[in-house]
């Protein structure tokens, strides 16, 4: 059920120390979500939604994988990679179009039809999927893996047709919107641009860190990459130059928060940023400034657990937006 996530707040004791008073209102300055959907009763593994914001993939920790509609909140279809139980999928991508969408658990993927909900193809991976992109036609998924590699996996037939190499675990993928570049981002502390069709390496990005988030402008002009304990770079793709860095507090960072799911908008002009403690802004990628910001709402205000944001998503609109948390909900934000 879709419920008004917007509550009266309640009054905190009178002898909490000041400095803890100061300290909550940091955390939770941004507005709340202008609704909330339940998903999933404990919390979700992963999720992705589409390029339009009409549909979302959800991976729950208890019920397997599903598939929602945004507009009137319906759960369509439940997707899991055997008939006879729950799947634990660990990723998943929609094509650029919304017409298809990929799920994958450890090292098994299924491509999905998304009008008809139906299953079209089942294959199994060269090694432990850590994150997936899909192409425009659904021909090809960008896999990064646990073997040091990104490839690109043909979920048609079957089979690699591109191996896109690093020195660590490839933990974040990302394809522009013609399926044309590839970006990956790995714990060697680089983020590396691809050629899908002839498979050079076009730029690389350097950090201090294993790169955990990549994300890729649908255009493939504007790369976004981010590190565990470092920074958060955009850059361009053309020559590899810094535009700038997205701010993050240095106290988060000693804490371990850290942005956690991006999405550009369909022009690039703006980048939706979500954090691994609730918090979702939305950025100007000329001028590096925080536009607008929102705060997750806890699953139980008055326990010490967060939520991180899972995945976004531009309403076709351009004033409300998207995100899934790891607590179990989605929201709209406005």
């Amino acid at each position: 059920m879709l419920t008004d996530s917007r509550k009266s707040s309640r009054s905190l004791p009178f002898y909490l120390p000041l400095f803890f008073l100061i300290a909550l209102a940091a955390c939770d300055s941004g507005k709340p979500p202008s609704r909330s959907l339940e998903v999933a009763v404990q919390g979700i593994y992963g999720a992705s939604i589409s390029a339009d914001a009409s549909h979302a993939i959800i991976a729950s920790m208890n019920h397997g994988g599903s598939l929602w509609r945004l507009d009137d909140s319906e759960r369509r279809y439940n997707w899991n990679h055997k008939a006879d139980g729950y799947s634990e999928l660990t990723a998943a991508a929609f094509s650029p179009d919304g017409q298809y969408a990929v799920t994958a658990d450890y090292q098994n993927l299924v491509l999905w039809e998304v009008p008809t909900g139906k299953g079209t193809r089942f294959w199994t991976s060269p090694d432990q999927i850590l994150d997936l992109d899909l192409m425009p036609d659904a021909r090809y998924a960008l896999l990064g893996m646990e073997n040091y590699t990104a490839v690109l996996f043909d979920v048609q037939i079957g089979g690699v047709r591109r191996v896109f190499h690093h020195d660590n675990r490839v933990r974040s993928v990302s394809l522009s919107a013609d399926g044309r570049y590839a970006l990956t981002g790995s714990e060697d502390r680089t983020a590396k641009l691809w050629d899908t069709e002839t498979g050079d390496l076009l730029q690389h990005m350097e950090h201090d860190d294993e790169v955990r988030l990549v994300e890729l402008s649908p255009d493939g002009n504007i790369a976004f990459s981010v590190s565990k304990y470092d920074t958060a770079k955009l850059w361009r793709t053309e020559d590899g130059e810094l535009i700038g860095e997205l701010p993050m507090r240095s106290f988060a960072l000693q804490r371990g928060l850290t942005f956690q799911s991006a999405r550009f908008s369909s022009d690039g002009s703006k980048l939706l940023t979500g954090t691994s403690d609730r918090v979702v802004q939305l950025w100007n990628t000329n001028s590096l400034r925080s536009q607008r910001s929102w705060t997750i709402p806890k699953r139980d205000a008055w326990k010490p657990t967060s939520a991180a944001v899972l995945a976004l998503g531009f309403e076709k609109s351009g004033d409300a937006y998207w995100a899934v948390s790891s607590n179990g909900f989605l929201h709209r934000l406005k």
